[in-house]
Formats: structure tokens, C-alpha cells, sequence
């Protein structure tokens, strides 16, 4: 079985590359990512990912990571100064699927190739970005996701029944959108469980939190299970039950992502969660935005892309295809109480 990992703390593993050595360039080629927001720690891993990636580490590439603070409009401005500073190619994990596509249209007429990555944006509104090449996204399948997730907080109760709750994230992000389609998936195929209360937190522990207790009210001794369409949500459900006096062995809950407290709490035996290669997502994107700059010659830098048994290795799962795929999925991962140890080793 492949043992897979994600981590900053192994920056210096990741920036052996693939044999590729440092392309000779006599200015930096310029790329920016314009990222929804760095408060939560998935996209701090995101971030930490792309600066370890080696043609950022060596140099060849000046990488400007943009805090977008959740806010479409604030990464609509930051589209606009990338275009107007003239970078090179760049990377875009938006909170808005429409306000998105409205970015990708200004950075093509710029002549600036974009690289989604972990969200993405109605691609229905910029076909010929897509069709042309000037749009790619590497992230994972969001709705699978969402379905795993489901399926794992109601696979005691499926049949005989019982009650949930969905705390959801942004809305109008593609994640909360996707991960929203696979949970009613595994909704419809268990009749018998119902479905409490569907409701968004954005991604916060401290928002899910006072959702859970306001539910915990609302609903005394008849919720069963928490889908958290994150993991940070999910861990405030679990927090507002603790607080709450009520023994957390009672709720099946689980998230996505793989953070650092949720794999302690899988650990644990309080939740499940599911991996999300933060680190992959990122450095695939960064391959991809330069082959769009260096040309059909380029080989990817990052070891993701190998095959074999490595736990940074999707070769075998996703493969390059010469980076002119318009979709590349990273695989997801269960944190299985097998690798959970060996996940937690690697964040130290």
C-alpha cells in the first residue's frame, strides 16, 4: 500500500525534484497566487507547498502568494494588479465559482495564462479559456469527497436510521457547492436517516461552533451525526459538544482536509477525516503555470508527478500528460488509524 503524506515540514524532500535541473533564466519568471484566504491551516499547507516547490526554491520562479480575506472583490483587484505588473501566469484558488470566471476572462484577454487550483469557477462562463488552454485546474473531486464524508458519519446508522446535521462551507464556493452534491448522494442512498439542518459556517471552527451549540438546543439528544464540509468545522462541532457536557462517542462526525487537530482527533477516535494533498494541489498548479511559460519542452520540477511507491508520488494516478490535461485530480486519502501516526510525524 502507498504510504501518503502532506506536509510543509518536508519542503526540503519535495525540492529534490524530478532530476530536472534549474532552468536557466535570466529574470525570474513571475507567478502569483491568488488564494481565498490564509486563516485556516488548509491553505497555509497550500501556501507552504508552493514555496517549496523547487523552481521556487532555486530561484527560476518569484512566487507572490495574495491573501484574498474571503472576499471576490478583493481578488478581482489582485487579478488586476497581476495584470498590471505584468506577471507571467497565474494561480487562482477563488471564493466565488461566478466572480472567478469573471478573473480568468481578464487575465486571457491579458494574455496571461491561469491555473486553478483546490476551488475552481464556472468554466460554462469562459469557454474559450478552457478551450484555447488558458485555463487548467489541479485540485481534487470535490463531490467524491463530499460523498466519503457522508457515507463514513452514517455507515452505523444507514439502514436503521438516524439524524444529521450538514454544517456547509462558503456558499457559492465550488467546494461547498461539490462537496454539498456528494453529501446528498450518500443521503439518498440512506432513506431512512434525516437530514436536520443544512448550514454554512466558511470554513471557521469558531462559526461552526455556536451552529453546533444552537443545534445541540434545538435538537436535544436527537442529532447522531455531523457532516462538516471541512475540518475546522467539523473540530468546532466537536468542541461545542464538549462544552456542552456530552460525550462526544455518542456523534458520528467527520471533515475534510487532513489538518493538523483533526488527524489528533482521528487519532484519537473522536472523527474521521479525509486528506486533501495540499501540497500536491499547490505544486502541480506551479508545474503547470510553467509549462505554460517555458513551453511544450518543460518537464516537471515536482516529484508529485513520478510514479511509485512514495508517498509524494501520483504519477500512477495522475498522470502529466505532457501538462496539457484541462483537469488533473489529486486522489483523496482516508486517515485510517494505519497512517494517522505517520501523518502527525510529518507535521513536527
Amino acid at each position: 500500500m502507498k504510504s501518503l503524506i502532506t506536509s510543509v515540514s518536508l519542503a526540503a524532500m519535495m525540492a529534490v525534484g524530478s532530476g530536472t535541473a534549474a532552468l536557466a533564466q535570466d529574470d525570474p519568471i513571475r507567478i502569483g497566487a491568488a488564494l481565498y484566504g490564509l486563516r485556516a491551516e488548509f491553505m497555509q499547507l497550500w501556501a507552504a507547498g508552493a514555496e517549496s516547490h523547487p523552481a521556487v526554491q532555486d530561484g527560476t520562479v518569484e512566487l507572490t502568494i495574495f491573501d484574498g480575506n474571503y472576499d471576490a472583490l478583493v481578488q478581482q483587484n489582485q487579478f488586476e494588479t497581476m495584470i498590471t505588473e505584468g506577471y507571467d501566469a497565474i494561480i487562482f484558488v477563488p471564493i466565488d465559482v461566478e466572480a472567478g470566471a469573471t478573473a480568468v476572462q481578464m487575465a486571457y484577454d491579458a494574455g496571461i495564462p491561469v491555473i486553478g487550483s483546490n476551488t475552481r469557477i464556472n468554466t460554462d462562463y469562459v469557454p474559450q479559456v478552457v478551450e484555447e488552454g488558458m485555463y487548467q485546474y489541479v485540485g481534487s473531486n470535490d463531490v467524491l469527497a463530499g460523498r466519503m464524508e457522508a457515507e463514513a458519519v452514517m455507515a452505523d446508522f444507514c439502514e436503521a436510521g438516524g439524524r444529521v446535521v450538514i454544517i456547509e462551507g462558503p456558499i457559492g464556493q465550488s467546494a461547498q457547492i461539490d462537496r454539498r452534491a456528494g453529501n446528498e448522494q450518500a443521503l439518498a442512498e440512506c432513506p431512512n436517516v434525516e437530514l436536520l439542518e443544512m448550514q454554512t459556517a466558511n470554513w471557521s471552527r469558531a462559526e461552526a461552533l455556536t451552529l453546533m451549540e444552537n443545534w445541540l438546543t434545538s435538537y436535544q439528544g436527537d442529532i447522531d451525526g455531523v457532516i462538516g464540509q471541512n475540518d475546522e468545522m467539523a473540530l468546532g462541532a466537536i468542541e461545542a459538544i464538549t462544552q456542552a457536557g456530552l460525550d462526544v462517542g455518542d456523534y458520528s462526525i467527520a471533515g475534510i482536509d487532513g489538518i493538523t487537530d483533526a488527524l489528533v482527533a482521528v487519532q484519537d477516535g473522536t472523527m474521521v477525516s479525509i486528506l486533501q494533498d495540499a501540497n500536491a494541489q499547490a505544486q502541480g498548479a506551479v508545474d503547470l503555470a510553467l509549462r505554460h511559460v517555458l513551453g511544450e519542452g518543460y518537464e516537471p520540477m515536482s516529484p508529485i508527478w513520478q510514479e511509485g511507491d512514495a508517498w509524494y508520488n501520483y504519477g500512477d494516478e495522475m498522470p502529466w500528460n505532457g501538462g496539457t490535461d484541462a483537469e488533473y485530480n489529486v486522489p483523496w486519502t482516508p486517515v485510517t488509524q494505519d497512517i494517522v501516526g505517520e501523518l502527525l510525524d510529518a507535521r513536527q
